[in-house]
């Protein structure tokens, strides 16, 4: 019985890890130094041939062996790339587009936070697109809720000859997040490290298209207990922005960075570094609210295996006294704050605890990289 738990723990440790990240044989053997695998695991890494596995180009499968040799599991994983990223941390302003149509007062059925896309088969796209679809005096009505497709049939109101929902709706949604990294290659960037959602309904917010702008700094409301403090920022606007916002999803927003003046330093480059990289410990926050650029000390308290996934990889703790006598810890506006550990991009703020501002969660950078 004592021979089966021993047999047990380890074993434990390794199903706790979901796949699909991003490592290289460098971050695999520093987890096997560190024992992320378990005490009696060891986790070995080999690059599928692309010649007979065309769908998983730039993956690697690892083979976790108990005691050294026998096999236990086998995890597909992403090879990096080892590309060279312009480390962000300066504020950024975005508007986006929704592909469909947010509402904002809403009735009966059809809530605040609710975004419609369809009505009568017809596709929502523009708020002007809703009075086109209302024909009749009931209309099914496609929408999205806590990120659910859902379908109702809705009784409309005539005025004057034409139909209505009697719902508020609007086609933008705008904010404040903080620039994360641009790959130098490709002008390919991250942001936030959350998704852009609408409240109260947290629906993810999908975009037609969207623009990133560079921002100035009016002011900082420090963070309280109980009371999340905040950046105060204007957009300012450069005629079609700074970039483009090509997706939203619950690791942040991506993009194409089209005028890096203002946005990133050039002189400023460092690699993604995969989960397996991260270990508890000293880490930095990089973000120039100070006017410059600087790194923040944290301590990462506690570093998820993340068996589903979602932006609460991390949870960190800011130790800098520069930063606290500045912010009181994490605003609103450091999401997407880019944190540094050995050299690397490992992750992004996303979340400040209500309770404590000192506290957050921040995510893996290779979940924003995915």
């Amino acid at each position: 019985m004592l021979f089966a738990l021993f047999i047990f723990v380890p074993i434990f440790e390794v199903m706790q890890i979901e796949g699909d990240f991003y490592t290289t044989y460098e971050e695999v053997e520093m987890a096997n130094r560190n024992g992320v695998f378990g005490k009696f695991v060891r986790g070995d890494l080999k690059q599928k041939d692309k010649s007979t596995d065309m769908t998983r180009e730039n993956t690697g499968e690892i083979v976790f062996k108990l005691f050294g040799f026998i096999p236990i599991r086998k995890l597909y994983v992403n090879m990096s790339t080892q590309d060279d990223y312009y480390i962000g941390g300066v504020p950024i302003g975005f508007s986006i587009t929704t592909a469909g149509a947010v509402v904002i007062d809403g009735n009966d059925t059809i809530k605040k936070g609710d975004i419609i896309t369809e009505i009568n088969g017809t596709k929502i796209e523009r708020i002007d697109d809703i009075a086109d679809a209302l024909t009749d005096d009931e209309v099914e009505i496609k929408y999205i809720r806590d990120n659910k497709e859902i379908r109702n049939l809705v009784k409309t109101l005539k005025t004057e000859e034409k139909y209505k929902l009697g719902v508020v709706v609007k086609d933008e949604v705008t904010g404040i997040g903080t620039l994360t990294f641009v790959n130098t290659k490709t002008g390919k960037f991250g942001a936030l490290g959350h998704s852009v959602t609408e409240e109260p309904s947290k629906s993810v917010i999908p975009v037609e298209s969207g623009k990133i702008y560079k921002c100035e700094l009016l002011g900082i409301n420090k963070g309280e207990r109980n009371n999340p403090g905040q950046l105060r920022c204007v957009f300012v606007e450069g005629g079609d922005g700074s970039g483009s916002i090509e997706d939203n999803n619950k690791f942040g927003i991506k993009g194409t960075l089209e005028n890096k003046d203002g946005l990133v330093d050039t002189n400023l480059t460092a690699q993604l570094g995969g989960r397996l990289s991260v270990t508890p410990g000293k880490a930095y926050i990089v973000s120039n609210i100070s006017g410059i650029r600087e790194e923040y000390e944290i301590e990462i308290i506690k570093a998820n295996y993340q068996k589903k996934a979602n932006d609460k990889s991390m949870v960190i703790r800011v130790t800098d006294r520069r930063l606290l006598e500045l912010t009181g810890g994490i605003v609103q506006g450091m999401s997407g704050s880019p944190i540094l550990q050995n050299g690397k991009i490992i992750g992004a703020v996303t979340h400040v605890f209500v309770s404590d501002s000192t506290k957050g969660y921040a995510v893996y950078s290779d979940w924003m990289a995915c």
